[in-house]
C-alpha cells in the first residue's frame, strides 16, 4: 500500500496539472447537472415497516383524500379581546375557505365525497354519522365549533373565553410529499387575516419551511480551523492547502447529492451532514499529510518532491485506512432499512472517499505546484541550527505523566465519564418540534397558543382507521357510531370526530388529552392499537393508528430497536480493520473499550443539555425537548469513524516507533510526540466545524451540531491523548503481539512504510532512514 501510495504522490508532484484537471473537470460536471436538475430537498423521514406507515400506505391506495400530511394556525386576538367580532369573524372565514379552496387541501366536508366515490351505498349514512355531536364528557371542554351566522365553520374550534381559534386541516397528499409552494399558499392565504384586524396569525410547526444553508456560525468554525492550521503548520501557503482540498471534496460530494436529488428523495438533514463530516475530516487528512511533508523537510532536510512522496506513501497510508473506518461505519446504516438513514449514509461516506481521493492525489499535485515554499527559510534556517528534529516538550512531559501515572489516569477517566454518561439512563427520544422551540417562534408560540385554548393534545391529533376483521363484513353506520362512542370514553382521549367511511374501512380522527411527546400518548397509542382490547373484539376490528404524532412514535421505537445491531456491525467491521492495520488483538479491543466510554458520556452530556435545559441560554434554545430519534445512530457512525482516525494516527506512530527499534514505553513516548501535535490541531478544527452547527436555528441540526463537537472533544482530548497512552504502557511491547498462525494468515498493509523505507534506502544508499522523523 505505501509502495504505490509513494508512486501516486510522486507522480502527482511532478505532473500536477493532470491532477487538477481532472479534479476541475469533475467538479464542472457536478455543477453542470445541477443546473440541468436543479435542487430538490424534502422533509421526508419515511419509516418504512411501521404500523403508522402501513395505514398511509392502505389510506394512500383505498382512500387517497385521507391519507395526506396535516397542518394547523392559530388567530390569536389581541389582549382581552375575542375574536367573534363581525369583522374578524368575516376574515376569519375568508382565509380558511381560500385554503381550503387550494388544490392540495381537502375540506372535511368533502370527505363524504370522497367515500361515496369508493363506497356506493353508504354515503348517507357516513354523512350522517359524521354529522353526530362528539361524546358528552365528564366536563365540558373549554372550546367549541367556530360560528359563521350560526353555522360551523368545518375545522375550526374557538376558545371558550374567545380569544384564540385553532384551525386544522388535512393535505390530500402525504406530509413528506408537499413541495414548499404548497405551504407557501397556505401561510400566505392565512396572512391576509391579520390586514386591519389586528389578529395574530401564527402557523403550526408543520407549516414550517425546509431550509438549509450555511449560516455565519458555521462560518466561524471555518475561520476557527483557519487560524489553527495557520498555528500548526506556520505558513498561509501550508495552512490553504488542507482548507482548499476539503471545500472542493465537499463540494464534489454534496453537489454530486444534489445534482441527483431530482431522482433519488434527498432529505434536508442529508446535505448538512455530509457539509459537517466533509469539512472536518477533509481538513484533517490533508493537514495530517502536509504536516508529514514539512517534518521531512525540516528534520530530514529532504527535497519538497520526495518528502512529498513519502508523506503520501506513509502518513497517505493511515488516511486511506482512517477514511475506510469511517466509510465503514456511515455504510453500517444501509442495514437498518431506512431509506432517509441510507441516503444520509451513503452522501457522507461519499464525501468522505472523495475527500480520501482528494488528499491523497490532488493535494500532492498542490504541493507539486508550491513546491520549495511549502516551508519557510525562516523555518529552515532554524532546523539548520539543529542537528536534532524537533520535539514538543509539553507533549513530551505530558506522556510521561500519563504514564508513570498509568492505573490512577486510566481509574480516574473511567470514573469522570461513567458519572458523565449518567443522565444516559432517563433519556428520551422523538422529534423535537415546536413544544422544544424558542419562545419567540411562531411554531412555539402556535403550540403554546393551543395548549391553552384547546389542551396539549391538539398539538398532536391521531388518525385511527378501523377496519372489520372478517373479510365478508361491512362498515355501517351504525359500527362507525358505536366505535366513535366507544373510543370518546377511552383514557387520554379528549376529543373523536368521524371523518370517513367506505365499506371497507372508517377514519376517525382522535385528539389525545396529552401532547404529541407524552409518554401517555405513547401509551394511547399502542392501546388503540392492540388487537386484543375489548373495544377491538367487542366490535370485532382492526385498529390502525397514524398521523405525525404516532409516525415519530413509531420512528423512535424502530430505531431504539435496531441501534444495537448497528453498534454490533460496525464495531465488528472496524475490529478487522484495525486488526489488518496494527497486527494486534489488544490494540482493537482497546480502541473500541475507549470509544463506548467516550460515546456513552457524550450521549449523557446532551441528555442533560438538550433534555433538561442544562446551559440552554449558553446555546441558543430556550426549553429542552426529546433527543432527536435517529440521532444516537448517525452521531455513533460518524463519531465511531472520527475516533479510529485518531486511533490510526496515534498508534500507528507508536507501531512505527515499535518497528523501527524503539521498545517498550519508549515506543509509546516516541510515537506520542512525534504527532500529538497535528492530533490535537485536527481535533481542534474538527470541534471548531462541528460546533459552528450547533448554534443554527434548526434543533435538529444543533443537537448533531453539539454531540459531535462534544464526542470529539472527550475522544480525542481524554481517550486518545490520555487513555491510549497509559493503555499501552500497561501492555507494553505485548501490546503488539499476535498469534503466529494468525500472524501467517493476514496481510501485511505495511502502513508504517516499513518496506517503503527499504526499497528507498536499496535504490539510494546517501536517503537518510526516517525512522526518527514521525508526522
Amino acid at each position: 500500500m505505501s509502495t504505490l501510495l509513494y508512486k501516486i504522490g510522486k507522480t502527482a508532484f511532478r505532473k500536477p496539472g493532470y491532477f487538477i484537471i481532472g479534479w476541475v473537470i469533475i467538479l464542472g460536471i457536478v455543477i453542470s447537472m445541477i443546473s440541468i436538475n436543479g435542487v430538490h430537498i424534502s422533509s421526508e423521514m419515511k419509516i418504512e415497516g411501521t404500523e403508522s406507515q402501513k395505514v398511509l400506505d392502505q389510506l394512500a391506495k383505498e382512500l387517497p383524500a385521507a391519507s395526506g400530511g396535516q397542518g394547523s394556525v392559530v388567530f390569536k386576538a389581541p389582549d382581552n379581546e375575542r375574536l367573534d367580532t363581525p369583522e374578524r369573524t368575516a376574515a376569519i372565514m375568508k382565509g380558511v375557505s381560500e385554503v381550503y379552496g387550494l388544490d392540495k387541501v381537502i375540506n372535511p366536508a368533502d370527505y363524504a365525497a370522497a367515500s361515496q366515490g369508493n363506497s356506493s351505498g353508504t354515503s348517507a349514512g357516513a354523512a350522517q354519522a359524521m354529522n353526530m355531536a362528539p361524546s358528552a364528557t365528564a366536563s365540558p371542554p373549554p372550546y367549541g365549533p367556530f360560528m359563521v351566522n350560526n353555522v360551523p365553520v368545518p375545522g375550526v374550534l374557538i376558545s371558550s373565553d374567545g380569544s384564540t381559534a385553532l384551525f386544522q386541516f388535512q393535505f390530500t397528499i402525504e406530509q413528506s410529499a408537499i413541495t414548499q409552494d404548497v405551504f407557501d399558499s397556505v401561510i400566505q392565504s392565512v396572512m391576509k387575516v391579520e390586514e386591519g384586524t389586528q389578529i395574530k396569525v401564527l402557523p403550526g410547526e408543520t407549516l414550517k419551511s425546509v431550509s438549509i444553508g450555511v449560516g455565519s456560525a458555521e462560518i466561524v468554525g471555518l475561520v476557527i480551523a483557519v487560524i489553527v492550521l495557520l498555528i500548526t503548520l506556520g505558513s498561509v501557503v501550508a495552512a490553504g492547502l488542507p482548507l482548499i482540498t476539503a471545500l472542493l471534496g465537499v463540494a464534489i460530494g454534496v453537489g454530486g447529492a444534489f445534482s441527483i436529488s431530482k431522482f433519488v428523495d434527498m432529505p434536508s438533514v442529508t446535505s448538512v451532514l455530509a457539509l459537517m463530516v466533509g469539512l472536518a475530516v477533509g481538513i484533517d487528512y490533508a493537514l495530517f499529510i502536509v504536516n508529514r511533508q514539512r517534518r521531512m523537510i525540516i528534520d530530514q532536510r529532504l527535497s519538497a518532491q520526495e518528502a512529498t512522496a513519502r508523506a503520501i506513501g506513509t502518513s497517505g497510508s493511515a488516511v486511506f485506512f482512517a477514511g475506510l473506518t469511517v466509510i465503514i461505519a456511515l455504510c453500517g446504516m444501509l442495514v437498518i432499512g431506512l431509506t432517509f438513514l441510507s441516503t444520509m449514509a451513503l452522501v457522507a461516506a461519499a464525501t468522505v472517499l472523495i475527500n480520501v481521493f482528494v488528499a491523497l492525489t490532488l493535494l500532492p499535485a498542490l504541493l507539486g505546484l508550491v513546491g520549495e515554499r511549502i516551508c519557510s527559510k525562516k523555518a529552515r534556517a532554524k532546523a539548520s541550527s539543529t542537528s536534532e528534529p524537533s520535539s514538543h516538550g509539553v507533549a513530551n512531559r505530558w506522556v510521561k505523566f500519563v504514564i508513570k501515572h498509568r492505573w490512577a489516569t486510566v481509574i480516574a477517566i473511567i470514573l469522570v465519564l461513567g458519572f458523565a454518561a449518567t443522565p444516559i439512563t432517563k433519556m428520551e427520544m422523538g422529534i423535537p418540534g415546536a413544544s422544544s422551540a424558542n419562545l419567540d417562534t411562531d411554531a412555539r408560540q402556535s403550540y403554546d397558543a393551543i395548549s391553552k385554548g384547546f389542551g396539549e393534545g391538539f398539538n398532536g391529533p391521531l388518525i385511527l382507521v378501523a377496519e372489520p376483521r372478517n373479510a365478508s363484513a361491512k362498515m355501517t353506520p351504525e359500527l362507525l357510531g358505536g366505535l366513535a362512542m366507544e373510543l370518546q370514553g377511552q383514557n387520554n382521549v379528549a376529543q373523536v370526530s368521524p371523518l370517513g367511511m367506505t365499506e371497507e374501512l372508517a377514519i376517525f380522527s382522535l385528539i389525545p388529552k396529552t401532547g404529541p411527546n407524552d409518554n401517555a400518548t405513547k401509551t394511547l397509542v399502542n392501546d388503540l392499537r392492540s388487537a386484543d382490547s375489548s373495544m377491538a373484539k367487542t366490535y370485532d376490528v382492526n385498529l390502525g393508528v397514524t398521523g405525525l404524532t404516532a409516525v415519530n412514535i413509531d420512528m423512535s421505537a424502530k430505531l431504539a430497536q435496531v441501534f444495537p445491531i448497528y453498534v454490533g456491525i460496525i464495531i465488528l467491521l472496524s475490529l478487522i480493520i484495525l486488526l489488518l492495520v496494527f497486527r494486534s488483538i489488544i490494540v482493537p479491543i482497546k480502541a473500541t473499550i475507549g470509544f463506548l466510554l467516550s460515546i456513552l458520556a457524550t450521549f449523557g452530556m446532551t441528555t442533560a443539555v438538550f433534555q433538561w435545559g442544562w446551559l440552554h441560554s449558553l446555546f441558543g434554545f430556550d426549553t429542552g425537548g426529546p433527543l432527536l430519534s435517529f440521532m444516537p445512530i448517525i452521531v455513533t457512525g460518524i463519531l465511531y469513524g472520527l475516533a479510529m482516525d485518531y486511533q490510526v494516527f496515534l498508534v500507528s506512530s507508536m507501531r512505527e516507533s515499535y518497528v523501527h527499534g524503539h521498545r517498550g514505553t519508549e515506543s509509546v513516548v516516541h510515537g506520542y510526540n512525534q504527532v500529538s501535535r497535528v492530533v490535537v490541531a485536527a481535533a481542534v478544527i474538527m470541534v471548531s466545524v462541528f460546533a459552528g452547527f450547533i448554534f443554527t436555528d434548526d434543533v435538529m441540526i444543533k443537537q448533531i451540531g453539539f454531540t459531535l463537537a462534544v464526542g470529539i472533544l472527550i475522544d480525542a482530548f481524554i481517550i486518545r491523548m490520555a487513555l491510549v497512552p497509559a493503555v499501552m504502557a500497561m501492555f507494553g511491547d505485548k501490546a503488539w503481539s499476535l498469534p503466529k498462525w494468525l500472524d501467517r494468515i493476514l496481510p501485511n498493509l505495511d502502513v508504517e512504510g516499513e518496506k517503503l523505507i527499504a526499497s528507498l534506502s536499496t535504490q539510494n544508499d546517501e536517503v537518510k532512514p526516517i525512522s526518527d522523523s514521525k508526522s
